[in-house]
């Protein structure tokens, strides 16, 4: 029995993994398991305490739950099979459809990434290339919300930067759901996205099947209380101004809303605004049709030459950073009180109406709500300056270019626009802007110390003017 036994160099390493496995298998992966899970329960009460809107359940559910979930709704499987009998394909084949839109839709929430990860590179990065304000915020924001209540941060899209920004400064608030276009579907973006609750959306996707599974998605994330954050507009500004709202995002959370209910859905608006938008170009080439198509080359090249040009202006202590920029959020509007504001037929309970009578109801909601964000775009030193010079019918010098700017100042004033002024100083806040303006050689000055728009660049002044045009 004590005799030693030989065995073959492979088979004792297949026998050593084996049992290095079952260790792990049965003993530290657990423990880590357990570790890892007592320690994102303790940030996760830790972040409750502090947020005005907890973190729901929903959202600590594993995805996987959720995602079969969304399957087998009876009326995402209603669309799988009406969607098989009408191109006749077998119900499998429709399913794995469904399957795939699912996966592609629901996000993976961890906590930890979002607050720990994904805040503090928000913050780093808004805080490198901006000057961040938070310039307003009514003091209704949040206050009081009922548990019961689905909270909807509704906001203008001026840049891509526009998700930072709001992460960044909801994060003290709540822990935000957006709603991303496939712009951000790359590696490894799209994972750090979706584990901090993003879900993606197909904005021109005119299959049924896909907008149903969406639908139901938003309506499963809306019942169980996700604070979200959407964009209405649908996509970027081209060229400043604030576009119409696209109404399929507030649809699905309101075809089904019953407000007779214990649960609301409020919307709080949100207007956001710059001092450069680093897409600005790009944005309005895209108004020009005729355009030639510019070749990843060409791209990468142009943003090479941005950004050594930055890093020159820093080496001069000539950089500030892409100037100001400013969030505003407003009073909170409620579903339920608005829809009882209406009267007539119906005009409370949507569920009752059809797709027309409701998107009609719905359409009106969305431009009061447009209109709340409108009233509150922030007035940054660079849009200030860029009116007044494009409205000018000759070369200013820097006197007469300030006592214009501070009438229009006045003006704004007198109709309650929220304006930021930097220290709270006029004179600092146009002398900043129009700094910004002559760094990016948009403006020019004379040799006898006058200013002017550059011809060729009236587009890009008019870009950031329109911002504001709307509150004149």
């Amino acid at each position: 029995m004590s005799e030693p036994v030989t065995l073959p160099l492979w088979l004792f390493v297949a026998i050593l993994a084996f049992a290095l496995w079952s260790l792990l298998d049965r003993l530290l992966i657990p423990s880590g398991r357990w570790f890892l899970r007592r320690r994102l329960n303790r940030l996760i009460d830790r972040v409750n305490r502090r947020l005005a809107v907890e973190i729901k359940p929903f959202q600590l559910t594993k995805r996987q739950v959720l995602i079969d979930r969304l399957i087998y709704d009876p009326q995402v499987v209603a669309a799988a099979n009406e969607h098989a009998r009408t191109h006749n394909v077998p119900r499998e084949v429709a399913m794995t459809e469904v399957h795939r839109y699912a996966r592609e839709i629901v996000p993976t929430f961890n906590a930890y990434v979002y607050f720990r990860v994904g805040y503090s590179i928000a913050r780093a990065v808004a805080r490198f290339l901006y000057r961040v304000r938070l310039g307003y915020a009514d003091e209704r924001t949040l206050a009081g919300v009922a548990p019961d209540t689905t909270v909807v941060f509704v906001m203008n899209h001026r840049s891509n930067m526009d998700y930072v920004l709001v992460a960044f400064l909801a994060a003290e608030r709540t822990a935000l759901s957006y709603a991303v276009g496939e712009w951000a579907r790359i590696w490894p973006l799209q994972q750090l996205i979706r584990s901090m609750g993003a879900y993606f959306v197909r904005r021109n996707s005119d299959s049924p099947i896909y907008r149903r599974v969406l639908e139901r998605y938003v309506h499963m994330a809306t019942e169980a209380g996700v604070a979200q954050a959407m964009y209405p507009e649908g996509g970027l500004s081209r060229d400043g101004r604030l576009r119409e709202p696209k109404l399929g995002l507030f649809d699905y959370m309101l075809k089904s809303f019953d407000p007779k209910g214990t649960h609301d859905i409020v919307f709080v608006p949100v207007a956001l605004n710059y001092d450069r938008v680093l897409e600005d170009r790009t944005l309005l080439r895209s108004l020009d049709r005729e355009a030639p198509r510019r070749s990843v080359w060409y791209a990468a090249r142009t943003a090479l030459s941005f950004w050594a040009s930055q890093v020159g202006l820093m080496l001069r202590g000539q950089w500030f950073r892409f100037g100001y920029a400013c969030v505003n959020f407003g009073a909170p509007i409620s579903a339920r009180d608005w829809l009882g504001a209406q009267g007539g037929p119906g005009g409370d309970d949507l569920r009752a109406l059809g797709k027309d009578q409701r998107f009609e109801i719905i359409g009106r909601l969305a431009t009061d709500v447009m209109g709340e964000i409108a009233r509150l775009v922030p007035v940054l030193p660079v849009s200030l300056i860029a009116t007044v010079l494009l409205e000018a019918d000759r070369p200013l010098d820097e006197l007469e270019l300030k006592v214009r700017a501070s009438a229009l100042v006045a003006h704004f004033e007198s109709r309650g626009a929220k304006l930021y002024l930097p220290r709270g100083d006029r004179d600092y806040a146009f002398h900043v802007g129009l700094r910004m303006l002559s760094l990016r050689h948009l403006v020019e000055e004379s040799g006898e110390g006058l200013f002017s728009v550059v011809a060729t660049e009236r587009p890009v002044l008019a870009y950031y003017a329109n911002a504001i045009a709307h509150l004149r």
